[in-house]
């Protein structure tokens, strides 16, 4: 049987994840002042109209919200790592209660990646991993610190090449967004909640407790990298390290 399903319009779905946020925290008119004109854009607009856009819609919702709201706005548009993949690291901390111990297993998840699905050279491997970038991050007291790969499609490319800028187009994540950044407009750094989402996802997952997660550094507002540290609950005890 052909599957005649027609693909997903990233940008529809973010902007319904976007809707929904916003449906949360807002009474609906402000809700579609901030949404006006978000519903011309497709994923064959040109990424500077969605950055243009992006910027406006932000500069709305600053005028009607508080920093936490839109934070926790934008975090909701984030993609998710698949739920049924981190059942093992949920099953690890109700049996043990070992944050690092859940740290090592997505470690171990993210390398079996870099070899066995991307299938990269082990000297590329090994540099990625002595960076501390991926899905698992690196433990810093009460909090995680996890830097973002860069898009895995452009890997080969991003370390070859020696321009700053590109480096950073090439890095990007999102798909609404990656082929403008660098360019003016520039989106603040509080677009990139969204690309903190998928952490936050990760570790309330795992924890089954609410997460704040926060952007420490983004390539949207020039930064090398994406660096999300996330702030693990009081609750949580530290056997390990």
């Amino acid at each position: 049987m052909s599957n005649n399903t027609p693909p997903l319009d990233f940008e529809k779905s973010w902007q319904g994840k976007l809707k929904t946020g916003l449906d949360q925290h807002l009474a609906p008119k402000e809700r579609d002042r901030i949404l006006a004109g978000g519903e011309h854009l497709t994923m064959e607009s040109a990424a500077k109209d969605k950055i243009i856009w992006s910027c406006k819609m932000l500069e709305r919702l600053e005028e009607v919200s508080d920093e936490k709201t839109r934070q926790e706005i934008m975090t909701g548009c984030a993609c998710h790592y698949p739920k049924a993949e981190l059942d093992d690291a949920r099953g690890i901390f109700l049996k043990t209660g070992d944050v690092d111990q859940v740290i090592d297993l997505l470690q171990a998840k993210f390398e079996a990646f870099l070899r066995d699905v991307l299938e990269l050279d082990e000297e590329l491997v090994l540099e990625i991993i002595s960076k501390g970038w991926g899905l698992a991050g690196v433990r810093e007291g009460d909090r995680i610190i996890a830097t973002k790969i860069p898009k895995s499609g452009y890997l080969a490319e991003y370390f070859q090449s020696g321009d700053p800028a590109e480096k950073r187009k090439l890095y990007c994540h999102c798909p609404r967004v990656r082929d403008g950044v660098g360019d003016d407009p520039q989106l603040p750094r509080e677009y990139c909640y969204c690309g903190a989402g998928f952490y936050q996802g990760i570790w309330e997952t795992v924890l089954q407790e609410p997460i704040q997660v926060e952007v420490l550094e983004s390539v949207m507002d020039g930064g090398d990298v994406c660096t999300i540290a996330v702030h693990l609950p009081e609750s949580i005890t530290f056997n390990n390290k």
